[in-house]
């Protein structure tokens, strides 16, 4: 009889189950930016790898990250410093972060798997190229080539990838190349709303580093950082508060801003100019990249106990919490970085600012609906300004108004197709009026019709 406790069930993961979990739940878009997130984290270190404040000046002109998108190959490429053999060797091609590796401090990647995760998900034919400068001050190069088919079909037990020489380049930095694309990379690279939507992307959730002076093109064109502003005068001041926090015993920098970037709409009824501007809400940074922009949801507390669903009334707001922390862990991150982690202590810590900084807004607007014109006066009169040159101030400050009792209103709601909406608002001899106006001036005509005067 055989010795039954000798034997063991195995329980180790094929390749490809594994690298069909890692990728499936990511979108190609957060597969580039992690790959962007790898370079950025390079630039930062080379900068002396610290807390991102609204407050920093740190110079990162010298950097530079290109992507070039094709239906047959995908390119990034940066001169960030490069990545070490050692760190090639030993920790970069892991999957997963040792708990013996030594942490990049205040980075952006967390778990380990950002680099391969993205390769696997846009291509089945990479190479990884790295040039450093070696212990005695020469550039040292290194290449690493990835077969994903036949890495996937090697059943052996290691999962280690082959590094090879390389040439040496004019720049310290990693440039990786993917071909063979994926069917979904080859279609979305082709299309230009895709590589659009990407520059948009780019320009908002790095607008801190690119407003550093870091330099990302995609194709032939430089992206430009979306402006957060926030708007001051004798009577707007938007709060602006800083404090520490401790994530599982880690600390954890907060600053915390919130006021209006816009007047709010006059109505709530649907406006085709207004609506088209999807900026107004919550923002959320973890060391420098926004992972959470313009939220309206119950994510950002919207809709949560002692706080309503977000309004259209509420338009105008914007809220920002950076989190800044040494060891990346303890920032509220989610592993595709698009949100946040809802369970964290600093974030739920957070959300009771956030909660009471949206009230006072909210009660503006509320007081606003009975004294719209001296709003609207004292409204245009606040002049925006980059939220690094905002004051610090512990509370929102909103102009208290003279509020006019009037006859209650009555709120008319109703749909009818855009079209005869649009060809009424040029029978009433405007085309650009709003649907609201267009609406008041019905009921006036109508009413004048069979009412008449009182």
């Amino acid at each position: 009889m055989s010795d039954i406790t000798a034997k063991k069930a195995k329980a180790s993961p094929t390749k490809e189950f594994f690298v069909n979990m890692i990728t499936r739940d990511i979108t190609l878009e957060d597969s580039i930016l992690d790959l962007i997130d790898n370079s950025i984290d390079a630039a930062w270190q080379m900068a002396g790898s610290h807390a991102m404040t609204l407050g920093d000046d740190t110079d990162l002109s010298a950097f530079k990250i290109t992507l070039t998108l094709s239906e047959d190959q995908f390119t990034i490429s940066d001169n960030c410093g490069g990545m070490t053999l050692d760190n090639a060797v030993d920790h970069a091609f892991s999957f997963g972060r040792k708990a013996s590796q030594e942490r990049e401090e205040f980075s952006i990647g967390v778990y380990g798997i950002g680099m391969k995760r993205a390769v696997f998900k846009l291509g089945k034919n990479v190479r990884v190229r790295s040039q450093f400068r070696g212990d005695n001050g020469s550039p040292l190069s290194f290449a690493v080539p990835i077969n994903v088919t036949d890495w996937l079909a090697d059943e052996r037990p290691s999962w280690d990838f082959d590094i090879v020489e390389d040439d040496v380049r004019s720049e310290y930095g990693v440039v990786i190349i993917v071909n063979e694309l994926t069917w979904p990379a080859k279609t979305a690279f082709g299309n230009p709303a895709f590589v659009e939507n990407l520059r948009r992307m780019i320009a908002r959730d790095y607008s801190l580093h690119l407003g550093r002076g870091l330099k990302i093109e995609v194709g032939d064109e430089q992206i430009i950082g979306a402006n957060l502003e926030l708007a001051m005068s004798e009577d707007f001041s938007p709060m602006r508060i800083s404090y520490e926090d401790k994530q599982d015993g880690e600390s954890v920098s907060i600053e915390m801003l919130g006021g209006m970037a816009a007047p709010p709409p006059d109505s709530v009824e649907p406006d085709d100019r207004f609506d088209g501007d999807k900026r107004f809400g919550w923002y959320v940074a973890c060391n420098g990249r926004i992972v959470m922009a313009a939220d309206k949801s119950s994510i950002a507390g919207w809709g949560t106990k002692d706080w309503p669903q977000w309004h259209r009334q509420y338009a105008g707001f914007i809220g920002i919490v950076l989190f800044s922390a040494s060891n990346t862990a303890a920032l509220p991150l989610t592993t595709t970085k698009r949100s946040v982690d809802q369970s964290s202590d600093v974030y739920r810590s957070a959300q009771l600012k956030m909660r009471d900084l949206s009230k006072v807004w909210i009660a503006y607007t509320n007081q606003r609906k009975q004294a719209l014109e001296e709003a609207k006066r004292k409204e245009a009169a606040a002049r925006a300004v980059p939220i690094s040159l905002v004051e610090v101030k512990p509370a929102i400050a909103l102009p208290s108004l003279n509020v006019q009792r009037v006859e209650r209103p009555a709120n008319v709601h109703y749909s009818v197709p855009v079209q005869r909406m649009k060809r009424l608002a040029r029978a009433l001899g405007n085309i650009n009026l709003t649907y609201r106006e267009v609406g008041v001036r019905s009921f006036e005509y109508t009413y004048d019709d069979f009412v008449g005067d009182e």
